[in-house]
């Protein structure tokens, strides 16, 4: 009898060991939070979910981003009162490819971090980078820095949806209108080519399709209205690129005729068929490989 007893009772420990091991296996994953004073950049991953610490940042100056003035003054303003814990704006960032869009963002981060350390005062921003695909993970990226005494720029580039893409409610969700809403220490900048972040054949769709077009064209548009800041880029004159031209190279010391400069340059646009800051930058990086000029800041 006892043996039949202890092949139960060790038949009953397999069996709860067992169920155990299922269900932690079907519970959410522990969010991993790093050292958050590690590092000022961050990248979203959420299998895991944790945040990956950048410890160098792809940016440039922000001296070297020309013909941008407004916009550039704008974002730096709203994310001075952003980390001055003030009310600022979720921001979009919407135009010409290779204006400076992405870049301004990264610049803007650095640029307030680096006045608030210059102050006597902590580096408190961090900028945190989301790819476009996660965005459905948003909310559990919310959950995990809602308490932080950090404030975070969450940053979206390159931010669109596709026709039968429904992962823009999650954002609607999340940037206004949820039930917790957005945490107070956190601002979201996107960028994107649109203005509207959808494109027109799938809101013309939605118009020929639904019972009430408006309504359904609405649904659509008010996405791009969780943004209380549009800045926009805009193609940029042969005055303005030759600008960003000279610019990048006096910053980096390529002597070289102007002139010649000039006509190298005006050369390398037209084969590319258009004029913007990424042209610029990519003939200041041909010509500082011709002179054998390393590029370092």
């Amino acid at each position: 009898m006892s043996d039949d007893l202890a092949r139960a009772t060790q038949l009953a420990t397999d069996t709860l060991a067992r169920i155990a091991a299922a269900l932690e296996r079907l519970a959410p994953p522990v969010p991993v939070v790093p050292d958050l004073a590690a590092a000022q950049a961050f990248v979203w991953n959420p299998v895991g979910p944790r945040l990956e610490p950048v410890q160098r940042v792809n940016r440039v100056e922000m001296v070297l981003l020309q013909g941008i003035d407004r916009s550039r003054d704008t974002l730096i303003e709203n994310t001075r009162r952003f980390a001055a814990g003030l009310p600022a704006n979720n921001a979009l960032l919407w135009g010409a490819r290779g204006m400076g869009k992405s870049s301004l963002v990264k610049a803007a981060h650095a640029t307030v971090n680096g006045g608030l350390v210059q102050s006597g005062g902590e580096a408190i921003l961090k900028l945190v980078e989301i790819h476009r695909e996660d965005i459905e993970t948003l909310p559990g990226l919310m959950t995990l820095v809602r308490a932080s005494p950090y404030r975070f720029i969450v940053f979206c580039d390159d931010l669109s949806f596709d026709n039968n893409d429904t992962s823009y409610k999650s954002l609607k969700a999340v940037l206004e209108g949820g039930i917790e809403g957005r945490p107070d220490n956190v601002i979201f900048y996107a960028t994107s080519n649109r203005r509207h972040l959808l494109p027109r054949d799938m809101m013309e769709n939605e118009r020929s399709t639904a019972i009430n077009p408006s309504e359904a064209v609405e649904e659509k548009v008010s996405l791009s209205d969780r943004f209380g800041l549009w800045l926009g880029f805009h193609k940029c004159s042969q005055d303005e690129y030759l600008a960003m031209v000279f610019g990048y190279a006096a910053h980096f010391g390529l002597s070289q005729d102007e002139n010649l400069t000039r006509a190298e340059a005006l050369e390398w646009s037209t084969t590319r068929g258009s004029r913007s800051g990424r042209v610029a930058w990519q003939y200041i990086q041909d010509l500082a490989g011709r002179l054998e000029v390393r590029l370092e800041s």
